[in-house]
Formats: C-alpha cells, structure tokens, sequence
C-alpha cells in the first residue's frame, strides 16, 4: 500500500489474525507507457503532429496493481522486468512509489522492457507497441529466493534444487516454475484469453481466493465462452457490452450479463458512457448504476481502474451497487489525469470529489444519495498528498 495514502484501509473491519497477508495478487507484463495527449485529431499519414502533453509511466499490468494499491489494499505482483533504464524506473516506480509487493517479480539480464506508446484524442486513444515474450523465470530454492537470483531481484536463470508451495513451506524438491505457485491471497485478477488456461488461476482459486477475470477482445472471431478454461474458477467477468454481447450471441448488454450469470456467480459488463450493470448470479440481483460525467483528458488505464474499484468494493462486502458506483468512480476520475498507472485516484481525491461535489449548484438529491456510502469510510476533512505521476520523461538528473 502507497506510503503517501491518508491510512484509509477498506478492508479494517474484516481482518483477522489469519488472513493473508496479502489482498490481491496479479501478473502479467509490465510496459514503460509514453502517453500523448493534447492531440486535436488522429495522426496523418506522411505528417509530424505534435502534442500539447506527454507523460511516461509503468504501463500494462502496473495499470491495475498501482489502483489497487492506492485504494488501500495490499497488492502484490509477479512480473518480469527489464533489465534496462525503463525497467528501473517501473520497478522503483511501483515498489518505492506504490508500496507494491514485487517479491514475486524478477529482473531478466539482457531482456528490454517492452513499450507502449499511446496517443489520446477525440475521447479515444491509439496504441503503438512493441515488446518481447519474457523467458521464464528460474524455480524458487529452499530459503525462498530464486535460484541464483541478485539481491536487486535479478534471476540468472540458474535452476534450483528445493522449492516451495504457494504458503512458503518447503517441499524439498524442484520448484514448479511460477505462475503455478500463487502466495496465498483474498483475491487474484486473471486475464482470460481463448484457449489458454493458467494452473496459477486453479491454484489461487483453491486455495480461497475469489477469481475477478479480465477479458480482451477475441482476436480469433469466435466468441465463445467455452474457450475460456478458467472461467470456471471466476467468482467475477468483467467484459465490457461489446465482449459480452457477442460472447452471449445476445444484442442488449443487460441481456448479455443475465446470460453471463448464468456461467460465473457474478457477472458485470461495462457500458461506457452509460455506465454499467451487473447480475448476482447466485441471488438474481441486479444494479445498474450511470456513468459519471467527466472531461476525460486520458483514458488510459480507466478500464484497470474500474476493475480494481469493483475489487475493492466486493472484498469489502459492500452492496454490488455501491460496488459498481464506487468503481465507476475512481474510473472517472482517473481520465482527468494522463499516464495510465499514475493517475490512478487514491482516497483523499476521492474525498475531495465527495466534498466537491456536495457543493455545486443544481445537484441531483437522488444521484448524491448513489453515494453516500462514502460517508462511512471517508475523513470529515480531506488533505492532498504528494500522488506520483506522470512525468515527459523519466531519468531527471538533479
């Protein structure tokens, strides 16, 4: 959890001695992000087009694990990084900066870290990157390191002789090399993807942890949900109303998430401008709740955002519309700031935007009570602290 937080921890009420000590746990590749923003229209092929902002930060995976962070929960991540300025900067970006749990993560000599480049304009953004598959990390020893790993989390690709479980207890035998031995966690965020299927999910899922899967779009064209092997160990789906309506063969998207609940307990579709809707599965309930209405600058991320919202909110036991309200919340906030990762919101904006926006003329009653939930967890006063952000470049010499 980040250091600058006001000590806003929504899961207080609810920890107990034996809990894990971890709160939600994530991989997948991290990206050195360079954001443009400030662009009037699309680049024109064979023009220069120059924009009016830039930021860079740790992009990719880093979008969702910094969220989470900032939101009070105690994230950890396991991700290959590169060995290269870029890789530094994300490592001491979401370690340092983030108080992110990389114990899990590793430095791959000679690998460089992959990039994204994204433009913003008219609402949207357009992607560029560029990256290569990382090479497996080594199995864990005995002590709990990774064979012939540097202090600095560097792996030398050394094969051990002893490993570990997914509780730290050795086994006096090889390793399976991770993501197959999760730490043990109340949470953990998959990205499906079709026909792949990740033993750590399984192992997560056995193991007590409530399974939130992210999706993307289906590269492949066929939609289809029996694809998805580790749908079956989701307590949530997340798709957004494109993804769902044609993973449903449905052309509404409430439609699209009553079908879904029929094959996941709890299934939430994102609906943009809109907002969104969910259905409880297991009890039938289902909450809608509107979009806020913002000046994006950057949506980037805005989607992870949501997702670590929605998190936060089901680990805490709220009702699945404050869920959905509080994750479309920190969603909107976060498109008033560019850098993907870092302007992910933390508490004390929240507070200022609950403070705010009980002040300005012509408010709705109703769309004020959507939050008054807030009430509960915020300080009577907010204060601002030092978020780190995005920066044009990274590497400033003092």
């Amino acid at each position: 959890m980040s250091t600058d937080t006001p000590g806003i921890d929504p899961l207080e009420a609810l920890r107990a001695p034996r809990d894990p000590a971890c709160d939600v746990f994530l991989t997948g590749p991290v990206f050195l992000d360079i954001i443009f923003t400030g662009l009037d229209s699309a680049p024109v092929r064979g023009t220069e087009s120059w924009a009016r902002g830039m930021g860079s930060s740790p992009g990719g995976v880093a979008n969702m694990a910094t969220a989470l962070a900032r939101l009070g929960l105690h994230t950890s991540l396991a991700a290959a990084f590169g060995d290269d300025h870029y890789g530094e900067y994300c490592w001491d970006a979401l370690e340092q900066g983030e108080g992110i749990d990389l114990s899990m993560s590793h430095t791959v000599p000679g690998w460089h870290s992959p990039v994204t480049v994204s433009m913003a304009y008219e609402g949207e953004r357009t992607m560029v990157s560029h990256g290569h598959e990382a090479p497996a990390p080594a199995p864990v020893d005995g002590t709990g390191s990774r064979a012939g790993a540097t202090g600095t989390g560097t792996s030398t690709g050394t094969t051990g002789t002893t490993g570990t479980t997914g509780n730290g207890t050795s086994t006096g035998a090889a390793a399976p090399v991770f993501p197959q031995c999760p730490p043990r966690a109340r949470a953990a965020i998959a990205s499906l993807a079709p026909g792949r299927s990740e033993p750590w999910v399984a192992t997560a899922a056995r193991d007590g942890a409530l399974v939130f899967g992210d999706v993307g779009w289906d590269e492949t064209g066929r939609w289809d949900l029996d694809a998805l092997p580790d749908l079956a160990h989701c307590e949530a789906f997340l798709p957004n109303a494109e993804e769902a309506m044609r993973y449903t063969r449905t052309d509404c998207p409430r439609a699209a998430a009553h079908a879904l609940a029929e094959r996941v307990p709890l299934a939430v579709v994102t609906l943009g401008a809109e907002g969104a809707y969910a259905v409880d599965g297991r009890t039938g309930t289902a909450a809608a709740v509107p979009a806020i209405e913002v000046e994006a600058l950057d949506p980037t991320g805005a989607g992870d955002v949501f997702v670590a919202g929605f998190v936060t909110g089901t680990l805490a036991d709220w009702p699945l519309a404050d869920r959905l309200a509080f994750a479309g919340l920190t969603a909107a906030l976060s498109v008033q700031e560019f850098g993907g990762s870092l302007s992910a919101p933390g508490w004390a904006e929240i507070a200022a935007w609950w403070q705010l926006i009980r002040t300005c003329d012509r408010q709705d009653p109703a769309a004020l009570e959507r939050y008054a939930f807030l009430d509960d967890l915020l300080p009577a006063t907010a204060r601002a602290w030092p978020l780190r952000r995005a920066v044009p470049t990274i590497g400033f010499r003092q």
